[in-house]
């Protein structure tokens, strides 16, 4: 700007400082514009308000009336407009200069603004020295007396009380304070700029003068040197100049966010955006983390920014690079599913393309053992850890997420890769979403991880590292978890692997439990898993029964690997698959001599025996044959031969030479007389003994009556699997005794004791059972017929089973118990009318197929039925029809031994 005091200058105004006095600066070149203070020459304006200043008299000072009105119609008519300005005289000693300012390009067109003023009541002209034979300062006074005739702006007395603000220059109680808004946006205007990240501001209409720190940033500042001089850092000026342009005396609205010792955090917004936004995309400012977590307006928009001015390597990022190593592109993301969970912080996952990815959740630490106290001399050997049970919080930290994501597809997106050190291998480091919610963030806010902290300059993050920020704050604020103030949870559980007489001890009560629930820990081969049992709080080797299944590779002493059998290696992973950290349901049978569990497993309801030995992963083992699941283990033996599934690649048919079993017993028949009261799959069925028929009759005429005289309220009896209850049937409404098999929510499914017949229920049709109706022993009992086996055509199979419900459902009949395999007792039925055996009846009609035992105590039994068999053939009954089909054993056929 030029110094003539003739000359017409022009400039952008700047700041307002009163009705009187303005800042103008020129425009921009090469940093910070230089600036002009002018006053109005001719006017005075009334005097605003003024904080109190300790470096002087310390004393507030109202305002004058209609000081800030003037003030404010100023800045609302000039801040940020370009303007022409004339400076007509300079007071000697103060430096201050006065003169006349034209909203415009230049004097002839613009607008008079001490004219403006004067007409509107707002400023008093100073007539004192006004020269009589000049026309514009004769203007002022005519102009001020049409405002005073008017009665406008300050020269209406009687409004002028209305018209002084109650400034309030400090804030008693900051906390208070931000809660008491709500975080909702009040409006503002920008009174000073600090520097480009911390401003003061009036809120209105309350006039609190407020200093604000823009959450989540943070500008390059001035600091004093040992001189008291203010020295700015790098791109300070600059940073502080982009503020002020953009926000200073505008007006914006600002959303009050958190405290930072006793300073208010908030967010600055401006018509056109948030100013931290702007700041950061131009690389004048940086993330900061400990007040991101208060942004509410999108703390990933701020982050976003600052990515773009990395990439630009604007400003503040000019010798920006990567903390550490980039992610290629086509990695970046994946999805799969979950297979394991390790600790607190990993995960294993099976990709779409069947590969196996072990990947970190992003910026989380999961839960750790306190440090031991440096001053401790404690030297006492301590016994082999375990983290998982022994580090507060660490198996609460992997149930959440074994229960939230085994078994399940998850997306996951690779954030970035930490290095290997400290012989730590190599991390991906990942953030992992289901259903759109992202693991990490949820188990932060469960309280179950922290949140890394990281260096400034540290990139290498989650890219949602404010919204785990925020997670942690609302855990602490609700004090769970890891946060809470009360004694963390302890799990002392037993571990009974090899030893020989804890497990002696616990087997009796496993044995009588029937299935237990139990969680798989580890697989160590397809048939050999680790398994916690909750209930019992224990840890147990379990050997899967039934079954011969090759070992993998496993580790020998001194660090080598022992030889995989064939399709060991197959095994254990199908194995892990299935059923690695799965609730499952195990079924004790014995112990082996090293203190090892024997026994079935089911993994939602599934038999891992029979599952691996389908999948050819495994053979049926002697064993078998003394057990309910022998049938269909030898189905899915058959199967995987018929398939040539693995370890039956190569196998051939061969025949087969019967082998002669000496059995000197004589074949002992005892007919008892049985009523059939269900008839199910697979040739089985359920009878009472006629003889207990009294009994049982007038046991539920009781439970009837008793149910009547003291009936139960709907709601009140909480089923379990495996109690005994009474249960309403749906076809008749009455009540008898049931045993729980399932509870599937809402649902129960039950079975009647005395009945064999099952139901889907409610627990509203349930109660509790009184002990007096316990004693009696279930009256239905299960039996299976006895030397004769199911046609293998599935419309054959049919055919047989409508056949067998025919013959033998709701009837009386004599039955004698044959033989037993795995506690199910196998007999023989005769219709006492007709003398006439049901099995071989079955067999001559073409229903059924002689079973060959070879037990010589069954030969007459067994020649009978394939001698009814031959007849059978021969006379073209229902499956023979199309001939003796077991004569041709081609697979186009459909028939294999």
């Amino acid at each position: 700007m030029s110094t003539s005091q003739t000359a017409v200058h022009k400039g952008i105004v700047k700041q307002v400082l009163s009705g009187d006095a303005v800042v103008i600066r020129g425009q921009p070149k090469g940093g910070p514009p230089p600036e002009k203070t002018i006053c109005f020459s001719n006017i005075t304006a009334p005097r605003m308000a003024r904080r109190p200043n300790p470096a002087q008299d310390n004393v507030e000072t109202k305002d004058e009336p209609f000081a800030w009105e003037a003030r404010e119609y100023l800045r609302k008519k000039l801040i940020g407009k370009e303007v022409a300005f004339v400076i007509e005289y300079t007071v000697p000693g103060t430096g201050r200069e006065y003169g006349c300012v034209y909203l415009g390009k230049d004097i002839a067109t613009g607008e008079n603004i001490t004219e403006a003023l004067v007409s509107e009541g707002l400023v008093e002209v100073r007539r004192g020295g006004l020269k009589l034979d000049d026309q514009g300062q004769q203007q002022l006074i005519q102009l001020e007396d049409a405002a005073k005739s008017a009665g406008k702006g300050k020269w209406n007395t009687a409004e002028a009380a209305k018209h002084i603000r109650n400034v309030k220059w400090t804030v008693e109680n900051a906390r208070n304070f931000v809660d008491s808004h709500h975080n909702k946006p009040i409006d503002a205007v920008i009174e000073h700029v600090r520097d480009g990240c911390t401003v003061r501001a009036f809120l209105l209409p309350s006039f609190d003068y407020v200093t604000i720190m823009l959450s989540g940033i943070k500008c390059p500042m001035f600091k004093q040197d040992e001189s008291g001089k203010q020295v700015p850092e790098l791109f300070a000026e600059e940073a502080k100049y982009f503020t002020e342009v953009r926000l200073l005396q505008r007006d914006v609205q600002i959303i009050l966010e958190g405290v930072s010792n006793n300073n208010l955090l908030g967010t600055v917004l401006h018509p056109n955006g948030n100013i931290a936004e702007l700041l950061l995309r131009e690389g004048f400012a940086r993330c900061v983390d400990w007040s991101m977590g208060v942004v509410t307006q999108g703390a990933d928009k701020l982050r976003a920014a600052e990515k773009i001015a990395k990439e630009k390597k604007a400003r503040l990022w000019k010798d920006y690079s990567p903390s550490g190593p980039t992610v290629d592109i086509k990695d970046k993301t994946f999805s799969g599913k979950v297979v394991e969970v390790v600790n607190g912080d990993a995960l294993v996952v099976k990709t779409d393309k069947n590969l196996f990815k072990k990947v970190f959740l992003s910026s989380i630490r999961p839960p750790r053992n306190a440090p031991a106290p440096a001053d401790s001399t404690d030297s006492t050997p301590k016994p082999r850890g375990r983290p998982l049970y022994d580090v507060p919080y660490m198996f609460e930290a992997r149930e959440f997420l074994r229960k939230k994501l085994i078994g399940k597809k998850v997306n996951v997106q690779v954030d970035y890769i930490q290095p290997a050190n400290n012989n730590f291998p190599e991390k991906t480091c990942c953030t992992v979403t289901i259903s759109g919610i992202n693991v990490g963030e949820a188990l932060v806010g469960k309280g179950l991880a922290t949140v890394v902290r990281y260096r400034m300059e540290d990139d290498q993050r989650s890219e949602h590292y404010d919204e785990l920020l925020a997670a942690e704050a609302r855990a602490q604020k609700k004090g769970v978890g890891l946060h809470s103030k009360k004694e963390a949870p302890i799990h002392r559980v037993a571990d009974v692997s090899g030893d020989l007489n804890k497990c002696k001890q616990f087997l009796p009560f496993l044995q009588r439990a029937g299935k237990t629930e139990a969680i798989v820990e580890f697989v160590a081969s397809g048939s050999r898993v680790r398994l916690y049992l909750p209930k019992e709080t224990c840890l147990t080797t379990f050997l899967i029964s039934g079954i011969e299944c090759p070992r993998g590779a496993r580790p020998l002493p001194g660090g080598q690997m022992s030889q995989s059998e064939p399709y060991g290696d197959e095994a254990l992973q199908f194995t892990k698959e299935m059923c690695l950290q799965r609730e499952v349901e195990v079924r004790v049978e014995t112990m082996d001599k090293g203190g090892n569990f024997i026994g079935w497993l089911f993994v939602d309801n599934t038999n891992l025996s029979v599952a691996l030995v389908e999948e050819g992963l495994a053979k049926v083992h002697f064993t078998a044959e003394r057990s309910n699941y022998y049938k269909q283990l030898q189905i899915a033996e058959e199967n995987a031969k018929r398939n040539r599934r693995n370890l039956w690649k190569d196998y051939q048919e061969v025949t087969e030479v019967e082998e002669v079993v000496e059995d000197n017993t004589e074949r002992n028949v005892s007919y008892k007389s049985v009523v059939v009261t269900e008839v199910t799959s697979d040739l089985k069925f359920f009878a009472q003994l006629v003889d207990n028929g009294p009994q049982l009759e007038n046991l539920m005429e009781q439970l009837r009556q008793d149910m009547t005289a003291n009936p139960p309220l709907p709601g009140a009896y909480t089923p379990k699997r495996n109690d005994m209850c009474a249960a309403k049937f749906s076809q008749d409404s009455e009540w008898y005794r049931a045993k729980v098999e399932r509870v599937d929510g809402s649902k129960v499914t039950v079975l009647f004791i005395d009945y064999g017949n099952k139901e889907q229920t409610t627990a509203t049709s349930l109660a509790t059972l009184p002990a007096s109706f316990q004693s009696l022993a279930p009256q239905a009992t299960e039996y299976c017929l006895a030397c004769v086996a199911l046609p293998p055509d599935e419309d054959f199979k049919n055919d047989a089973e409508d056949a067998f419900y025919d013959e033998i459902a709701n009837r009386q009949l004599n039955m004698n118990v044959e033989y037993k395999v795995g506690g199910l007792e196998y007999v023989s039925l005769v219709n006492p009318e007709t003398k006439e055996d049901v099995a071989q009846k079955l067999v001559s009609s073409g229903f059924l197929l002689a079973e060959r035992r070879r037990e010589k105590r069954l030969a007459k039994l067994v020649s009978d039925y394939v001698k009814a068999q031959e007849k059978a053939k021969t006379a073209r009954e229902n499956m023979w029809r199309y001939g003796d089909f077991t004569e041709d054993d081609a697979k186009e056929f459909g028939y294999s031994r």
